[in-house]
């Protein structure tokens, strides 16, 4: 089935057909009667319901969960709008009168809000800090608003429950539009829907504001303009070439560095109860309140924020140490790493919980022609490939390890032939279009229980027997390239004289 939009057409017929559609919308609005403003209000919200449907069915919207609980989100949110029809026109919206309408709103909105929070979790993953941060900054934005923009200017009709409803709306639909405003601006191909998403979240939050504003003395109009440009906005959204793009995992972010804002999170744990003992000290009655709602979503965010940084430290603690034991080109044991194991195998052999410890030590044979002629990020691959050889030889208590350069070293807790350990290392290796092949000198050095050696002594011997065998591998290239030269030629000759 084609999918429809095409992701690569292009997005000024979605911003011409957004804007195009909202004057009128708000024009029709403005201009009609009472009965026709309720039609026009759901042929609005009928229209975002419509685009969703028409992307999931042409399979344009890959992350189907997601898109599907925004959906669903819209789908309540019309019907609660289709039955309470008189909600909006009315001027019951922002009010904060706690009736069911209310509590439908608000369901509506929190589902709708949990599948775009689900689709743009994945394209935040690599700035979960960042998106607690401007998650924190929302809430405690919708605190002071609330308390000196909102509360003042509530009717008497309004009630604990409602103002602690319309507070829960607002305070989510702050953080959302805070977190939609850092994912924009890392996002650069997911911009254009997100930047309709940041514009409907932040036309429902004026379509708040200005229904609390204007419920004594003025007109639902403005309410109602803000509330169908929101809806349209979100049909921007899915129209939009790059609508697949928002649900698409972001690059990984750096992760954050510096000090951590401990100051920022105890601002934010404190601003709410300053403000209600501000209130308290006022005497107004909604302290409890914006103590109560606004505490309870920046608590959960604080301690979230608290794990975040927790976690981001012990995974940094964890890589220091890793580092601090391992090679970085091989990630086999490096050289203390090493020597700390051998120092440890030998203190367990001295107290006769094992009878024997051997050390070998290998160094590669022509691995210099190989740099010389490949280049450096040749010979890394040679290193790589034979650690991993190493590795797969090497036995599951066994410690193997580089000490530099081309030299390695296996620990074993008891015997360890040398000759199955290094049988592999001398198959070729594929260093891009090339095939080069080294070979390996190895010296193999053993402590059994009862005799007294130490590191130092065990080493030397495993390093003199790596060396002696290294000058015999010499010894026999010299007797292949120059025959001449060799002793036993010399001997041959003379006797055939």
């Amino acid at each position: 089935m084609t999918r429809w939009p095409r992701a690569t057409a292009p997005a000024w017929p979605v911003h011409a057909g957004v804007l195009a559609a909202s004057v009128l919308a708000a024009i029709s609005y403005a201009a009609a009667g009472p009965h026709l403003r309720v039609v026009i209000f759901a042929m609005v919200t009928l229209l975002p319901i419509a685009t969703f449907a028409g992307a999931l069915a042409t399979g344009y919207l890959t992350d189907r969960r997601t898109w599907v609980t925004s959906a669903v989100g819209l789908v309540l949110l019309a019907s609660c709008m289709a039955f309470w029809w008189d909600w909006v026109p009315g001027h019951h919206f922002g009010r904060a009168e706690g009736r069911a309408a209310d509590f439908g709103i608000a369901t509506a909105h929190l589902v709708f809000l949990a599948g775009a929070a689900a689709g743009l979790r994945k394209r935040g993953v690599g700035d979960l800090a960042g998106l607690l941060d401007a998650a924190l900054f929302g809430v405690c934005v919708a605190g002071p608003a609330w308390a000196w923009l909102i509360a003042p200017r509530l009717t008497a009709s309004a009630t604990p429950v409602g103002e602690m409803l319309a507070l829960t709306d607002i305070a989510v639909l702050a953080a959302v539009l805070a977190c939609l405003t850092r994912i924009g601006r890392r996002a650069q191909a997911a911009r254009g829907p997100i930047f309709y998403l940041v514009v409907s979240c932040a036309a429902t939050l004026g379509g708040h504001i200005t229904g609390t504003l204007t419920a004594r003395t003025g007109s639902a109009v403005p309410t109602a303009i803000l509330l169908m440009i929101a809806y349209l906005t979100i049909a921007g959204s899915v129209l939009h070439p790059a609508a697949p793009l928002v649900t698409d995992p972001g690059s990984p972010g750096e992760e954050p560095n510096g000090r951590p804002p401990l100051l920022w999170m105890g601002a934010a744990l404190c601003a709410n109860p300053l403000i209600a003992m501000i209130q308290g000290v006022r005497g107004d009655d909604t302290a409890s309140v914006v103590l109560s709602v606004c505490s309870m979503l920046a608590v959960p965010l604080v301690l979230a924020r608290l794990r975040q940084m927790s976690q981001l430290r012990s995974r940094a603690e964890r890589t220091l140490a890793h580092h601090a034991l391992h090679d970085e080109l091989t990630g086999l044991a490096n050289r203390r790493h090493v020597v700390a194991e051998i120092d440890r195998a030998l203190t367990d052999l001295d107290r006769g919980t094992i009878d024997e410890v051997t050390v070998i030590l290998l160094d590669l044979d022509g691995f210099k022609p190989v740099n010389d002629r490949f280049g450096h990020q040749a010979g890394d691959a040679v290193l790589r490939a034979v650690a991993d050889r190493l590795t797969v030889a090497a036995g599951p208590d066994d410690v193997v390890g580089r000490i530099g350069g081309d030299e390695f070293v296996l620990l074993r807790r008891g015997p360890a032939p040398a000759s199955r350990l290094t049988s592999r290392l001398g198959d070729p290796i594929e260093v891009g279009s090339a095939r080069v092949k080294v070979g390996v000198s190895s010296g193999m050095a053993s402590a059994i229980r009862g005799e007294a050696m130490d590191r130092d002594t065990l080493i030397g011997r495993a390093d003199a027997a790596m060396y002696a065998e290294k000058a015999a591998h010499r010894r026999e290239r010299d007797a292949v390239l120059h025959p001449s030269n060799h002793p036993t030629a010399a001997l041959g000759r003379t006797a055939g004289s």
